[in-house]
């Protein structure tokens, strides 16, 4: 099966049991933040890029707005060349990654994570950090993903068949460098997101019977879920809120905020994308940003012109793509 949770991690089917600990949460109305831009001052700008790269495009943005990460694709007499491209503001650096490059996240040290494949077709983590691109520590099974690291350079991720049949949520450590530990959660768990406070957020269980779930830094475990609602998906998390995906009637999913500071739910513009949540809880993907329960179309798209937000920043900086002739990154601002 294919998650599109933040950044667009790639897994496969796997059985497994739901953890007893999961639940139903007690919920209200969780409020964002209110929009306070002008929608025409929402503005859409191209990101320098290698000019003779075939595709490009931005993938996720730190929460300060300075750093950038992406990825590209040179075509070449020999074969595809696959880029990973960071931004330092306005500069660009371009990393050959023969194995295949997804950035997932990016934190304000500008250390990026994200995923390869190893040549046996098994998915493989890495991390770019000084200008070094490095394959992180993995356990034994049948492919690795991260998705999500948080301010003190703490990744989260998941392996599949590390226990077998099911998937097993991993944590890198800052204070440990170069180890990968089981994280104690849910069974068949797929960790989604950590936050600054290395509350972690993801979902658990069998395709279509998943259920919400964080983790507290503490290690408790509570649901996340909405009342009466089936099953739960985690797309991304920031400060103190998560977005993702609940089956409510049966026919169709809703996307929802919550709160993690109390468990409490908004329910969102089914319009807008689930791509990523800023530390605000404004929330893009698709061509749409988010402020409370209603979305506005990013500036940019057009006939036969397709444009896609991938990651915000807390300042409210805006990263992805722009296809018109060709795909190109881009940078929303004022939005």
């Amino acid at each position: 099966m294919t998650y599109t949770a933040r950044h667009r991690v790639l897994a496969g089917t796997a059985a497994g049991l739901l953890a007893a600990s999961l639940g139903v949460a007690v919920s209200a109305t969780a409020t964002a933040a209110p929009r306070t831009a002008a929608a025409s001052a929402c503005t859409i700008s191209t990101l320098p890029y290698p000019a003779d790269t075939y595709r490009a495009e931005a993938s996720v943005i730190d929460p300060s707005g300075r750093f950038v990460a992406g990825a590209a694709l040179r075509v070449l007499d020999s074969g595809n060349q696959n880029l990973l491209l960071f931004w330092d503001g306005q500069q660009v650096t371009e990393v050959d990654a023969a194995g295949g490059v997804s950035p997932v996240g990016v934190n304000e040290s500008g250390v990026v994570v994200g995923n390869g494949w190893a040549d046996n077709g098994i998915g493989r983590p890495w991390v770019y950090r000084n200008g070094q691109f490095e394959l992180l520590p993995v356990l034994p099974s049948t492919g690795i993903f991260v998705t999500d690291i948080n301010k003190a350079g703490d990744i989260v991720g998941y392996g599949s068949d590390i226990v077998a049949g099911e998937y097993v949520g991993l944590l890198w450590p800052a204070a440990r460098p170069g180890t990968v530990e089981v994280l104690n959660a849910p069974v068949n768990a797929m960790p989604i997101g950590i936050t600054a406070n290395g509350t972690i957020v993801g979902h658990a269980g069998s395709f279509g019977d998943e259920t919400g779930w964080l983790r507290r830094p503490t290690g408790r475990i509570k649901p996340l879920a909405v009342p009466g609602g089936g099953s739960t998906t985690v797309n991304a998390a920031a400060g103190s809120w998560a977005i993702g995906q609940v089956w409510l009637d049966g026919t169709s999913p809703a996307k929802v905020r919550w709160d993690l500071r109390d468990g409490s739910y908004t329910t969102l513009d089914p319009e807008v994308g689930l791509d990523d949540v800023n530390a605000k809880g404004v929330v893009v993907g698709g061509d749409r940003v988010a402020r409370g329960s209603t979305s506005q179309v990013l500036p940019g798209g057009g006939v036969r012109i397709n444009i896609g937000a991938r990651s915000i920043a807390d300042t409210g900086a805006i990263v992805g793509f722009r296809n018109a002739d060709r795909v190109t990154p881009v940078r929303w601002t004022g939005c």
